[in-house]
């Protein structure tokens, strides 16, 4: 991979080169193909290297839908999508703002970043089989303790499924996730289907 494409990938994953610590993306490539043994911590707590290796695992996974996708359907399957689940993966390695938590002793300051938080409310896509979250949004000044705040999600779902029964599944999801870890003042919780894909099998039908 020559150094030009090395630094396209790269930031077609949503990240600079300097990101990855070092590392390319073949590394991490190989890496994760050896089941990430033997253990490399300067892959491991690099949370560029972490953001590229999550995005990766989930390309390694979508391929042979797009695979089945293509010999089946008509017209073509757009795969734009990828790039929006990618997108939103990248954007949740990013810290963001800080969002504190309330304590009885003044002398205790508790906090989680945005990012920790978007991170959350992507993992609710593991209950709904089928469903890939993309881009997440806190809309709101989570800064300040009992500010009322909007989640946005942005999601895909496969041919077939009810638009409907999906969307209220990830939003009751978000929303145990949300109140069980975090303290927000979640006064709305808005799903966007962008994208509905066509598959004829879904790996994710056996998580």
């Amino acid at each position: 991979m020559t150094d030009e494409r090395e630094t396209r990938e790269v930031r077609w994953l949503g990240l600079e080169p300097t990101d990855l610590d070092g590392h390319t993306l073949d590394e991490l490539t190989d890496y994760l193909d050896a089941g990430r043994q033997p253990a490399d911590r300067s892959i491991d707590e690099s949370p560029g290297c972490q953001l590229a290796l999550d995005a990766l695992e989930r390309l390694q996974g979508l391929g042979a839908e797009l695979i089945a996708a293509e010999a089946a359907a008509e017209p073509p399957v757009d795969e734009n999508w990828v790039d929006r689940i990618l997108s939103g993966i990248a954007m949740d390695a990013r810290a963001g703002r800080r969002i504190p938590f309330e304590s009885p002793d003044p002398h205790v300051d508790l906090a989680i970043t945005e990012g920790a938080v978007r991170g959350l409310i992507r993992s609710a896509e593991n209950a709904v089989p089928g469903l890939l979250v993309g881009r997440c949004r806190l809309d709101g000044d989570v800064t300040q303790a009992g500010a009322p705040i909007r989640i946005e999600i942005d999601a895909s779902a496969l041919h077939g499924q009810s638009i409907p029964k999906v969307a209220a599944e990830l939003r009751a999801e978000v929303d145990r996730g949300l109140r069980a870890h975090t303290e927000l003042n979640v006064i709305a919780i808005d799903i966007a289907i962008k994208d509905v894909r066509e598959v004829s099998s879904w790996a994710g039908e056996s998580r």
